[in-house]
């Protein structure tokens, strides 16, 4: 007997002013990273085991899908909890559409600090990631 358990995503979708190569420069490098998200030892390689470190602890993650300036997924483990953070980026006439959804939060009352928490903190990353691209070339 097997069973099915549900998940939750969050979905945060934004537009952005810019050209998805600058977009995806903020999303892979690691100075960059630091400023709108965490500290970090990510690299761009496929299988690339990182850490991002915030005051409140830290995420354990994996690079998944590298296809660059349009897709970049890794795990995220934290608290326990396991899910995967997937950035889709779009040409749009006036620069780019960032899709970023975090996937795999179980849908038990339990976990719902988690899933608010990351609705929450990739609403203040997309405003971080706004501001590091504004300060780009």
């Amino acid at each position: 007997m097997s069973v099915v358990t549900e998940t939750r995503s969050v979905v945060i979708e934004r537009d952005f002013s810019h050209r998805p190569e600058k977009l995806w420069r903020a999303l892979t490098t690691p100075h960059l990273i630091e400023v709108w998200l965490m500290k970090n030892d990510f690299a761009p390689a496929v299988r690339h085991r990182f850490t991002l470190t915030g005051d409140w602890g830290s995420v354990d993650c994996e690079v998944m899908v590298l296809e660059p300036n349009k897709t970049l997924s890794y795990t995220w483990g934290a608290m326990g909890v396991g899910t995967v953070v997937t950035f889709e980026l779009t040409p749009t006439n006036g620069g780019t559409h960032l899709r970023v959804e975090q996937a795999g939060f179980s849908a038990d009352s339990g976990a719902d600090r988690y899933y608010n928490g990351a609705q929450w903190g990739w609403q203040k990353f997309t405003a971080a990631l706004d501001e590091v691209l504004a300060g780009l070339d």
